[in-house]
């Protein structure tokens, strides 16, 4: 994952700047693609709060899993009101950079909300997160786990 947003800005929820290496080194990575404009976006990503939550924030070590937002929202107002209403305390891609279009070709994203989980060389583990998310809650974390070739502290 390193290597997908090296050299990258990203955004805490804050608005703070994050070293992108150092924020996701040794972990799974969700990359979440959604939008506030869109229904389905809005129905799941409250269900991701919750498993974000459960496994980072309620975790004692926190789980190695962190989530970046690619927004396909309209504006950076838009943006940043979805992020900031909704999302939980997770990483975003600046609504300004123009890298966004290239992950959504890379990942074969034609429609939101879409969460492609990969690992940290940015290699896919599952392009439906969303889904095992959904069918499987924190169990589906066990299993990205295993492929993810990350040094293992999860006890959960």
């Amino acid at each position: 994952m390193v290597e997908v947003f090296s050299g990258r800005t990203l955004l805490n929820k804050d608005g703070d700047v994050v070293d992108a290496e150092e924020a996701l080194r040794n972990k799974v990575v969700g990359i979440y693609f959604s939008a506030g404009w869109c229904p389905p976006c809005r129905d799941f990503t409250p269900i991701l709060c919750d498993f974000y939550t459960e496994l980072v924030e309620d975790n004692e070590p926190p789980a190695q899993f962190e989530i970046v937002f690619i927004s396909s929202d309209k504006s950076t107002e838009d943006m940043v009101e979805y992020y900031h209403d909704m999302h939980g305390d997770w990483l975003a891609l600046p609504w300004t950079d123009q890298y966004k279009y290239e992950l959504k070709k890379r990942y074969n994203i034609t429609a939101v909300p879409k969460l492609v989980i990969v690992k940290e060389n940015g290699e896919v583990i599952t392009d439906k997160g969303r889904k095992q998310i959904r069918d499987q809650g924190l169990a589906c974390f066990r299993g990205w786990l295993e492929v993810a070739e990350v040094f293992q502290n999860f006890n959960g």
